[in-house]
């Protein structure tokens, strides 16, 4: 379909009100799904990101990795385990984590780079920016009883420091992170994505998180298109999750969303992925897309 300049126009007069409420807020990405796999949406992921820079925002990325490391490892020949979830990660896995997670970071800068945006990629190590911790590994067994297993270099996060990204936004540089934190020994920790997204989004006073996911958004029909929640309150979560309507991978999304609103966000977002441009559907437009989580 073809637009109009009229059509054009009424789109820009639109997005107007949007651009100037969110002018000089800070926006965090948490940037994975099938977003990163598919080319043409991680271009239009990437040309968002650096609309949104250019109109007066500053987007914060942080990106995950999982498929890509899994696929390393099976080249390598090495086996991959998971518990609850986190992947075993054994000093050799860890270097496959570094290693393909810095690949995919400066892969990320480059493409905005190359889309006409500016960014520099970071990791939790440049200037000490996620301290973290080991992070036990808690097995529910059959008795609902949990033990504890070793997980290896799986950590969570103690603190963020937010003078980098302050000083790199001030400057006009869109910081993408990879979630690799920093021990106390100088080792590193592979740590949840969602969760370094959202410890970062509280660091900076984020007004928005936006974590990007391979559904519609929170459903109260588990499978239900048509039952999308368009927004959800934060006190309503506890009982959603108690319900069963929400499982798997989207309850810790949905914690992390809770977590960051504690923590100062203004809102949260778990949107789709799959769609082209789905982050400026939420930012620049009256309907906005997927699920919207406010205190």
């Amino acid at each position: 379909m073809v637009l109009t300049a009229l059509e054009k126009a009424g789109i820009l007069v639109e997005a107007l009100p949007y651009i100037k409420k969110f002018w000089g807020k800070i926006i965090v990405v948490k940037y994975g799904g099938h977003a990163m796999l598919n080319c043409e949406l991680k271009q239009a992921v990437m040309t968002d990101l650096v609309l949104m820079k250019y109109v007066g925002m500053h987007p914060v990325v942080v990106h995950g990795g999982g498929p890509g490391i899994s696929e390393m490892l099976k080249r390598l020949g090495r086996e991959t385990s998971f518990v609850n979830g986190l992947r075993v990660t054994d000093a050799e896995t860890m270097e496959v984590v570094e290693m393909v997670l810095g690949r995919l970071n400066k892969e990320i800068a480059a493409l905005i780079n190359r889309l006409g945006g500016k960014a520099v990629g970071l990791c939790g190590k440049d200037a000490n920016l996620i301290a973290a911790v080991k992070k036990p590994g808690l097995v529910r067994l059959a008795d609902g009883t949990t033990v504890e297993q070793d997980i290896g270099y799986v950590g969570q996060v103690v603190s963020i420091n937010p003078e980098l990204l302050f000083s790199v936004i001030r400057q006009g540089y869109i910081p993408v992170v990879a979630p690799i934190g920093l021990g106390a020994e100088g080792e590193g920790y592979n740590i949840n994505a969602d969760t370094v997204a959202g410890k970062i989004a509280e660091a900076l006073g984020a007004d928005k998180l936006i974590i990007l996911t391979d559904v519609e958004g929170i459903m109260t029909e588990p499978g239900d298109k048509n039952s999308v929640i368009s927004v959800l309150r934060r006190e309503e979560v506890p009982a959603l999750i108690a319900s069963g309507k929400i499982s798997g991978g989207m309850i810790p999304k949905l914690e992390c969303c809770v977590a960051a609103l504690d923590g100062g966000v203004k809102t949260a977002h778990i949107l789709d992925g799959r769609i082209p441009h789905v982050i400026l559907l939420e930012v620049f437009t009256d309907e906005g897309a997927g699920t919207m989580v406010i205190p």
